[in-house]
């Protein structure tokens, strides 16, 4: 009988201890998770910036990055403000946990821990990751709403007339706040499937873009430039 393995979960587990990571890693595996490991926090959050993972187990006290730091610079980074988080430390005092949780985890175990209940623990968090992701249909910037179902984008309430073009312009670069994008990239990611388009392209769609969604397109707060190199939207908007 072939079985198919469908929508498998990427895992990371951060702690300098070997036998933690490795009890947690062995554990977790046979439970169906793809789990990967750092030991310090520089490794972590180069794991999780240049990786896809759906949730990370991360220890309170680490080398170089503190568990807290690295989970304030998610919460802080539109790209990962969303990624799931269980504290997993020796510190069991109550003000530690209510830290861990403040600062934006989403659960909170001490060590020793009971593997099965690790796993319980993280597929419970998953779910509602995954509810939350369902309903949230609607991204709002500034005084922008876009809604995802619709492909409408409102700003103060009022209603846009963008081309479609436009929607899926200001969609991508909204979705990637703080990165810098060149003309060559958003073509790439924008028009990929228009054949031969200009370079120049892209700048007569941001200048529309900026007529109907800045108050004044030639000081924009939303869609700025990063002379010689491109455009992009602040990640603190």
């Amino acid at each position: 009988m072939l079985y198919v393995l469908m929508d498998v979960k990427k895992i990371l587990v951060v702690d300098d201890e070997p036998d933690i990571v490795e009890l947690a890693s062995y554990n977790l595996t046979k439970e169906g998770f793809d789990v990967s490991s750092a030991l310090d926090g520089e490794e972590a959050l180069h794991k999780i910036r240049a990786g896809n993972f759906d949730l990370v187990i991360l220890d309170l006290m680490l080398p170089g990055i503190q568990g807290m730091e690295i989970c304030r610079l998610l919460r802080n980074d539109p790209r990962t403000q969303n990624l799931p988080v269980i504290m997993l430390t020796a510190k069991g005092e109550e003000i530690d946990r209510i830290l861990g949780l403040e600062i934006g985890a989403d659960d909170y175990m001490t060590k020793p821990f009971s593997p099965r209940e690790l796993a319980a623990r993280i597929r419970a968090i998953l779910r509602r990751a995954g509810e939350k992701s369902v309903r949230e249909k609607v991204i709002r910037i500034g005084d922008l709403v876009i809604n995802l179902e619709t492909y409408a984008v409102l700003k103060r309430a009022i209603p846009l007339n963008l081309s479609a073009t436009e929607f899926k312009l200001l969609l991508y670069l909204v979705e990637r706040r703080g990165r810098v994008f060149s003309r060559e990239q958003l073509l790439d990611a924008v028009w990929k499937d228009e054949g031969f388009v200009e370079p120049r392209t892209v700048d007569v769609h941001i200048r529309r873009l900026r007529t109907q969604i800045e108050d004044d397109p030639s000081n924009p707060l939303y869609i700025k430039t990063k002379r010689g190199i491109g455009y992009y939207i602040d990640a603190d908007i």
